[in-house]
């Protein structure tokens, strides 16, 4: 079902005056040099392939994949692996979760389903399948490592898994995988100190990347929810002084004038432990459960306020351009 490797090609041309039809003659360039060029200033291209993963994810040729595999190219190709080869269109990218969603022009095409990934547990057997190095589809097996890896400095909105399934470059936007064959995230990234595998990769969940992919399917782009507050994680201090039991939810620094938040009641020092039913550990988790929240759907919000619990209703609102990354 993984079949498609993606290459992009960005074309690069340096400034100059215009050239005339010899200096695409390669024994003229060759005779007279690369100085030749730069001294008279003559425009030249600069041509850089890259080469990166995705996973088809619909019969109709909708494939998902990481944005900085495709970010800036003037062409991006996907190649099946019955050696077909198709130009992809961008239907539309998100950078602030590092995720692009392509279209080919083809059909009947074998496709990944989705799985649940707030199923995936810490050991899980997973397989990494992707295209590293560019040496074609190839698959590798690990575990779950770690989930809800968040603060890495990677993205704007992280709520990484981790496993130790071997990644390398060309595995970005390729797929992993759980023993149903299910695709439970999107090979992103990986920490190391010489550039290749060494054991800690971090994949998009795959419940995330169908929300955003969603979007980019529906607009083009992801609008994102907004609530209007200013947010951090509750500490074990922090927790006994306001009065919750155990160091979870999101204690509320700021409330925004006019915001949702302020409308439905939400006051600087309260502490939000449940979002639309969700029980939030950290104040990450509601900021991604926001930005992803439908604009106008009205959320329920269970906060501690002086020790004592309280249910708060708010509607949640599109998130200003200002602010891509405040909820």
């Amino acid at each position: 079902c993984i079949r498609d490797s993606v290459s992009t090609l960005r074309v690069y041309r340096t400034p100059g005056g215009i050239p005339s039809p010899f200096w695409q003659d390669p024994f003229f360039r060759q005779f007279f040099g690369e100085d030749f060029f730069r001294f008279f200033g003559i425009p030249r291209e600069r041509v850089e392939r890259s080469l990166g993963s995705g996973v088809i994810v619909s019969p109709e040729g909708y494939i998902l994949t990481n944005y900085h595999v495709i970010a800036k190219a003037s062409q991006v190709v996907v190649g099946l692996v019955d050696k077909r080869e198709f130009e992809a269109q961008v239907v539309g990218v998100d950078p602030h979760t590092d995720l692009a969603l392509l279209k080919i022009e083809a059909e009947d095409l074998p496709s990944l389903p989705f799985g649940d990934s707030d199923r995936a547990q810490v050991g899980d057997v997973v397989l990494a399948i992707g295209n590293p190095f560019g040496i074609g589809q190839t698959v590798t097996m690990g575990i779950i490592s770690a989930k809800g890896r968040s603060n890495m400095g990677l993205v704007d909105y992280e709520d990484f898994i981790q496993t130790d399934a071997a990644i390398n470059p060309g595995n970005s936007g390729g797929a992993l995988v759980n023993l149903r064959g299910e695709l439970i995230g999107i090979n992103t990234a990986i920490v190391s100190r010489t550039g290749g595998y060494q054991g800690i990769g971090f994949a998009v969940p795959s419940n995330l990347a169908r929300r955003v992919m969603e979007q980019l399917k529906r607009y083009g782009r992801v609008i994102r929810g907004w609530l209007g507050v200013s947010v951090q994680q509750v500490t074990p201090q922090l927790a006994s002084h306001l009065g919750v039991k155990e160091p979870w939810g999101a204690l509320v620094l700021e409330v925004a004038p006019g915001s949702p938040a302020a409308q439905g009641g939400l006051r600087r020092g309260d502490v939000i432990v449940r979002y639309d039913g969700r029980e939030i550990r950290a104040a990450w988790e509601l900021r991604n459960l926001i930005a992803l929240t439908p604009v106008g759907k009205r959320v329920k919000l269970s906060v501690i306020r002086r020790g004592i619990e309280k249910d708060l209703y708010v509607t949640i609102r599109r998130q200003p351009e200002r602010s891509v990354t405040s909820p």
